[in-house]
């Protein structure tokens, strides 16, 4: 005990502390935090509060009556839906025909219209086919180029 007197005394650096807390990791519970999140988002006097509760009711209040009248009303949302997929669809077709008709020409469109799926199918994937070889051509190519510099 007596060595333990005759030592200096210790006094650590100013941000010592600061150092060695930056180090541990300090556990949250995730209802402290959650509870911290929302202490935040609540208005600091009372009839702030009090209207965030009623824009707060209002809000359940009318996604409760939209969400009981959409099921109620679940035909209607079926009939949309479908007519929103047929216009999709009717636009798909008609860019398809464009980038058809653009390539091979109305001719060629004409043919596929006129022939059966099959074909159709054998015509696409030769396009495609085309286009994926030319592709790796042009790719080819760069490369080539860039290492010849």
């Amino acid at each position: 005990m007596v060595a333990l007197d005759a030592l200096p005394d210790f006094a650590p650096s100013i941000g010592f502390s600061d150092r060695v807390m930056s180090h541990v990791q300090v556990f949250e519970p995730w209802h402290a935090a959650a509870t911290r999140t929302v202490e935040q988002l609540v208005p600091a006097t009372r009839p702030a509060r009090i209207a965030a509760g009623f824009g707060a009711a209002i809000t359940a209040g009318l996604a409760t009556a939209g969400a009981t009248w959409a099921v109620a009303r679940a035909d209607i949302a079926v009939v949309l839906t479908q007519l929103g997929l047929e216009r999709f669809r009717e636009q798909v077709v008609a860019a398809g025909s464009d980038v058809i008709t653009t390539v091979l020409g109305q001719p060629g469109l004409d043919a596929m219209r006129s022939s059966s799926p099959e074909v159709m199918a054998l015509a696409v994937g030769g396009f495609v086919a085309t286009a994926g070889m030319g592709v790796v051509g042009l790719r080819a190519l760069a490369s080539t180029a860039r290492s010849a510099r």
